[in-house]
């Protein structure tokens, strides 16, 4: 984050959701969907899952290994039909379509780095050295003081924008809306804080029976008006409803899907940084996903603690080796300690090895397929572990605020 966005009297935002119904959050879901039921059987399981969609049919390519049985034929249709995409007219149908799978277990190559760590090799005997890092990487966590949620304010609401989208299709209160959309967020900023919403766009896929106006008036009165606080209404945004005048076809009809392909929609609207890697289908070995969590964690508590209004933290990791090659803080200003006693304030009081990681946050659980889609980060319509600010106050007390 720039100098200037802190420092600006005016500088605009913007960040995007998507809705379970998207493609690639289609595909998202069923790979958690497959890492969850795994996990049930066997929370020792190690699961790299990816899968595409495209009009009628859906492939699950990866490596598995895990003593679970899991029909991967039957649980993605449900999760498909779960989504709603239940009928042909809809552009995709979990009952009739295809599902394809090219499942291998975990090379071996991989397994002896992460099931016998660099530091065990070297005769190191600290039960959580055991286990290293299932791939190299950097990883990212952010938090700020915007919201309740310790999020971004664009992000924040672009993924309530999508959920309401959602529950509004659900409970039928819009019966022509299908389950494909979008939402897109600006926020003008002054000094770094938000001061209102500038801009709001919603696209939904819908029947081809209904008109724009009554998409426009339904989504004004149902999803945009209870989700965009008065006080950020300040001026009048200026609404979008979809723009190109229709979106009938939708889902993987319109787009083909892919896991992975959402990272900034996953994370901080593109608020913080990100190292690159995904997080659905894995397992919590590979810090793709474990790390990124737990640097949310402690960027959250940092933020709760009052050290800093902004944080951005960054680990890295070597593949096969235990302990982080790197922790770096970013308060952007904000800190109210040196960045430096941040960063060994975090290391005092977050154990970041992946081992240690699983067990402070208990990841060897079935609850990832919640997270795929609207948000890893921030949701305040379910509670994650990597969201638990516990922690806040011993931080306060050794920082000495």
């Amino acid at each position: 984050m720039s100098t200037t966005f802190m420092t600006s009297p005016s500088l605009l935002f913007t960040s995007e959701s998507v809705t379970e119904g998207h493609p690639d959050k289609l595909c998202d879901q069923v790979a958690d969907a497959v890492l969850d039921a795994c996990l049930e059987q066997d929370p020792m399981s190690r699961v790299a899952c990816e899968v595409a969609t495209k009009t009628g049919f859906v492939m699950l390519l990866g490596e598995i290994t895990t003593h679970a049985f899991v029909n991967f034929d039957d649980l993605a249709r449900q999760v498909i039909i779960d989504i709603g995409y239940d009928r042909a007219k809809k552009g995709f149908d979990g009952t009739t379509c295809g599902v394809l799978s090219a499942i291998a277990s975990q090379s071996p190559d991989i397994d002896m780095g992460v099931s016998k760590s660099l530091e065990a090799k070297d005769g190191d005997q600290d039960e959580l050295d055991l286990e290293g890092a299932g791939d190299q990487g950097m990883m990212f966590g952010f938090a700020c003081n915007e919201t309740p949620q310790l999020m971004p304010m664009p992000i924040y609401l672009a993924h309530k924008l999508t959920r309401r989208l959602a529950e509004v299709r659900k409970a039928k209160i819009l019966p022509w809306m299908y389950p494909d959309g979008k939402a897109q967020v600006t926020v003008e900023y002054q000094q770094g804080k938000p001061r209102r919403v500038h801009t709001v766009l919603v696209s939904t896929q819908h029947s081809p029976k209904v008109s724009h106006n009554e998409i426009e008036e339904g989504l004004m009165e149902h999803v945009i008006h209870p989700v965009i606080p008065p006080e950020m209404w300040d001026g009048g945004p200026r609404i979008l409803v979809n723009p190109t005048g229709r979106f009938v076809i939708g889902g993987p009809m319109g787009d083909a899907g892919v896991t992975g392909r959402k990272i900034i929609v996953d994370t901080y609207g593109g608020m913080g940084r990100h190292g690159g890697g995904a997080f659905s289908g894995k397992d919590p070995t590979k810090v793709d996903r474990s790390a990124a969590y737990a640097a949310r964690w402690a960027a959250k508590n940092v933020v709760a603690a009052g050290l800093a209004d902004r944080v951005e933290i960054q680990v890295a990791y070597a593949i096969g080796v235990a302990k982080p090659l790197s922790v770096n803080v970013e308060t952007f200003g904000t800190g109210k300690i040196a960045d430096e006693k941040i960063s060994r304030l975090i290391q005092e009081h977050f154990d970041l090895r992946p081992g240690a990681i699983i067990r402070d946050l208990d990841l060897r659980r079935p609850i990832y397929r919640k997270t795929a889609a609207y948000g890893h980060f921030g949701r305040d319509d379910v509670q994650f572990p990597w969201e638990d600010t516990s922690r806040a106050e011993a931080l306060k007390k050794a920082a000495g605020l």
